[in-house]
């Protein structure tokens, strides 16, 4: 079973970026799909982003895109999570997560699919 494990979270201003990244082991990466899911406060989970097995297909919550990119190195077992012109809205615990698929260019909103999760790390946005 995968483990994902984030880090790169942090306190900015408003504006700013953050990049988080998702290291992923116990299995080679390229059997997964992959998301990010965020949860503010008093929030349900939201999805954020997702990249299929290939990387060649990305999805983005409508909050996000234009300012998130999803990005993932098969080789190394990592997720990338680049975070432009950040929002006080962005603020949340966010997860990262494996789905895993025979298909190679699946990628699924619903947190609901995926079986591996790592346990957040908190990013707080000020204004």
């Amino acid at each position: 079973q995968v483990q994902p494990v984030e880090s790169g979270g942090g306190a900015v201003q408003a504006g700013g970026s953050l990049r988080l990244s998702c290291s992923v082991s116990g299995t080679t990466l390229n059997g997964y799909a992959m998301g990010w899911f965020r949860r503010a406060p008093g929030k349900e989970r939201d999805f954020v982003a997702a990249i299929s097995r290939s990387g060649v297909t990305t999805d983005y919550a409508d909050s996000v895109k234009g300012r998130f990119t999803i990005t993932r190195d098969n080789a190394k077992s990592m997720v990338y999570l680049q975070m432009n012109s950040l929002k006080p809205e962005d603020t949340a615990v966010y997860y990262c997560a494996a789905d895993r698929t025979i298909f190679t260019g699946s990628i699924r909103r619903g947190w609901e699919a995926y079986e591996s999760w790592g346990q957040g790390t908190q990013v707080t946005v000020s204004s």
